[in-house]
């Protein structure tokens, strides 16, 4: 292996912002877009997942195609939503398709650990 590789990079080493962060919830900090494995009080180091599969919420009454792009809601809802428009952060895409239904809200993301521009 090379002298210079670090780690395989699928989870990260951060620190947590204000407020502090919750296990397996999704958080965008600078243009990292990953899920929170631990919970950490703020300014404390914690590990974020930055690829990988994960169950997240979802706007509801909304169809998801597999593959389709995925964007956050790191404002108003805090949930995934495939809008193109409107201060969404692209973090991944569907892993499979999910129905419109009311009571449909989680979506399954794989996560593309970046979240650089709001659309």
């Amino acid at each position: 292996m090379a002298d210079n590789h670090v780690k395989p990079g699928a989870v990260l080493t951060f620190t947590a912002p204000s407020g502090g962060v919750v296990s397996g919830t999704l958080y965008i900090i600078n243009n990292t877009a990953g899920v929170a494995l631990t919970t950490a009080a703020e300014g404390a180091k914690f590990e974020l997942a930055v690829e990988g599969v994960f169950r997240l919420p979802k706007a509801p009454s909304q169809a998801w195609l597999q593959g389709a792009r995925i964007m956050w809601d790191n404002t108003a809802n805090q949930r995934a939503s495939n809008a193109t428009t409107g201060g969404f952060f692209p973090i991944g895409i569907a892993e499979g398709a999910v129905a419109s239904g009311a009571g449909d809200t989680v979506g399954v993301v794989r996560l593309n650990g970046v979240a650089t521009v709001a659309l």
